[in-house]
């Protein structure tokens, strides 16, 4: 069966661009626009890992990690966050905000499966 993916992103390219990248590696991406509707869908679909743009509208990434963070069913889930803010101390933010990752953008379309891969499999260990 095939890891499911969450990615909760704003921007259409950068979704369209995971997505196919991912789902040639054998994941099944499911996508939000913006945090309520990826709040929404993670609640109703089992996840394997999420990925959280930090710019979102309505609800930021960080907001949005800790709200996820408190669902039960979600508790194990890995969430990265694939981000354009790497200025000094974003990443250190963003774990703090309880994100289990940090992936910074402009993405590595080589690298992506195989650090997708990395923190799905340290969950199950």
């Amino acid at each position: 069966m095939a890891n499911t993916i969450l990615y909760i992103e704003d921007n259409a390219e950068n979704r369209l661009l995971v997505r196919r990248v991912l789902e040639v590696e054998g994941f099944t991406v499911v996508e939000a626009d913006s945090g309520m509707a990826g709040l929404k869908k993670a609640e109703t679909t089992r996840l394997d890992l999420i990925l959280m743009d930090i710019n979102l509208p309505e609800i930021d990434g960080y907001e949005l990690t800790h709200r996820l963070k408190q669902m039960p069913h979600l508790a194990r889930v890995p969430i990265v966050a694939m981000t354009a803010n790497v200025m000094k101390g974003d990443r250190e933010k963003t774990l703090a905000a309880g994100c289990d990752g940090y992936i910074q953008k402009p993405i590595d379309v080589d690298q992506l499966p195989l650090q997708i891969a990395r923190f799905i499999q340290a969950k199950k260990a």
